[in-house]
């Protein structure tokens, strides 16, 4: 039996030997190491590689490849998707390197590191408002750069990722007739997304709220609440006169006015 197992440990130290990656890694030799991570770093071998890099981070220091050991090493962390490592050394290179030619870039794929790890619309967005914030710092500070075609772009899916969970979240609550929150998020959206092609929607849904909200409102607060949707009907028609919504609208401002008659009527102010 202890023969057998001091049979199998030799063979282990003998394929260990064997092993390039296991010899280059026990190298002495800094910059044989280098050049083999290097190496595998060309071949796409980005997990070799990013062991090697990482071992010579500290060794490199005053060495002529101790800046471009630390920026190979943060490309392999985004390589193999460890986004929140790969913006971390991408940011500690350029603040580290602020004159290196590679800052720019560096700087580029903190922010490209950050959109990457960008969730859904449905989940937490804290990510994704730091990769805006980053990219926009990077199209600040880098004006003429190669890269700010593409800032656009990311910037550009970014605030289409904010804007639907922003109209997700106003539907959730229209939907559960949850119409005062709905209306704050109405108008959030408004504000928000000025331009987004769901506004005009989204404010037929704002009469239709208020209305809900009238609707089931206590007598001491209808006609206040009920004067409210008059309100955005007349400026829902001022700005969209040829609405497909316009139908629907009239039928609820005729109601509303019947509403309003019948409180007057009661004496209800």
């Amino acid at each position: 039996m202890i023969t057998r197992i001091i049979i199998a440990v030799l063979c282990i130290g003998v394929m260990a030997s064997c092993n390039p990656f296991a010899k280059i890694q026990k190298s002495e030799n800094i910059h044989d190491k280098y050049a083999a991570a290097v190496e595998y770093y060309k071949k796409k071998d980005y997990y070799h590689a990013g062991v090697l890099f990482e071992e010579l981070i500290p060794l490199m220091r005053g060495q002529a490849e101790s800046e471009k050991t630390q920026f190979y090493y943060a490309y392999c962390q985004f390589f193999q998707s460890q986004l929140t490592l790969a913006a971390y050394y991408f940011k500690k290179f350029y603040e580290t390197f602020p004159r290196s030619q590679n800052a720019e870039e560096a700087m580029f794929m903190y922010a490209m590191s950050l959109y990457e790890d960008s969730p859904k619309y449905n989940l937490d967005q804290t990510n994704t408002y730091l990769a805006i914030d980053a990219i926009q710092d990077f199209a600040n500070k880098h004006p003429q750069s190669k890269y700010l075609e593409k800032c656009n772009i990311l910037i550009d899916e970014l605030r289409a990722k904010l804007e639907e969970k922003s109209y997700s979240a106003a539907m959730l609550f229209y939907n559960m007739r949850e119409y005062k929150s709905a209306l704050i998020l109405f108008e959030n959206f408004k504000t928000d997304f000025p331009e987004s092609n769901r506004i005009e929607e989204l404010m037929f849904l704002r009469v239709s709220a208020q209305f809900g909200l009238a609707k089931i409102s206590v007598d001491r607060k209808k006609k206040e609440r009920f004067e409210k949707v008059k309100e955005f009907y007349e400026k829902f028609v001022d700005q969209y006169s040829s609405s497909k919504y316009l139908k629907q609208l009239d039928v609820m401002f005729d109601e509303t006015n019947k509403e309003l008659e019948n409180l007057h009527k009661s004496g209800i102010n």
